[in-house]
């Protein structure tokens, strides 16, 4: 499908643990989006974590397909011309912030290897209401989705101690060549030429199970329009 060969780039590894977000309709939130950068040179990457990250509500948040979400440099002065004010790195709430690379030039099943870890490209991100209270946008969730600039999820193959800068190196690209911004589209958008990528995206094994369950979801959902 012609995807363009990435360069990731470490710009920046942000962490945080739970903290009061703000209130929504009358009851505290609590999140771990408001992530700050790290500054060390290295920190360790578990199965589903670095060192001293955490999900304030981990039944939606987090976990072996979600261990690391990565976030493109590139999006941040697109950002700042959109909503009128700077953007860097965790604006978004992302744990590697990256440059050299965006959702289009990045596949699901990618295979990176980042320090002494090696990780997957698992799934993009679908935004939640709590986006928009971390960016201060109320309709930062709408955005994300219309934009396609969603950034994406890492699963971990290798734990190890990972750098906070430089390069990542791709060991493996994935043989399907289906993007995440092919997936996002897949699954957010009603164009006829995503939707006809839902049948392989479903069956990519990479592919994170709880976005195929999304995915599966919407051909019902265009089964029963057309019945």
């Amino acid at each position: 499908m012609g995807v363009e060969e990435p360069s990731p780039r470490a710009f920046s590894v942000n962490v945080a643990g739970p903290s009061l977000l703000g209130e929504r309709r009358g009851r505290p939130v609590y999140s771990a989006i408001a992530k700050r950068p790290v500054h060390r040179e290295s920190l360790w990457l578990d199965w589903t974590n670095l060192s001293g990250d955490r999900q304030g509500d981990p039944k939606v948040h987090g976990g072996p397909d979600k261990a690391v979400y990565c976030y493109a440099s590139e999006h941040f002065a697109l950002w700042a011309l959109e909503i009128g004010r700077p953007f860097g790195p965790a604006s978004f709430g992302e744990n590697l912030t990256l440059a050299g690379v965006t959702e289009a030039q990045v596949c699901i099943g990618d295979v990176w290897r980042w320090g002494d870890a090696v990780v997957q490209v698992a799934q993009p991100r679908y935004p939640c209401f709590k986006l928009a209270m971390h960016t201060r946008v109320e309709d930062m969730e709408q955005r994300l989705v219309t934009s396609g600039r969603s950034g994406w999820y890492l699963r971990v193959l290798q734990p190890g101690e990972v750098p906070v800068r430089g390069a990542l190196s791709v060991e493996h690209r994935s043989d399907a060549g289906l993007s995440v911004l092919d997936a996002h589209r897949a699954f957010s958008s009603d164009d006829g030429s995503a939707l006809a990528l839902l049948p392989a995206l479903i069956e990519l094994p990479a592919l994170a199970e709880s976005w195929r369950r999304m995915l599966r979801r919407r051909v019902r959902i265009a089964e029963n329009r057309a019945s």
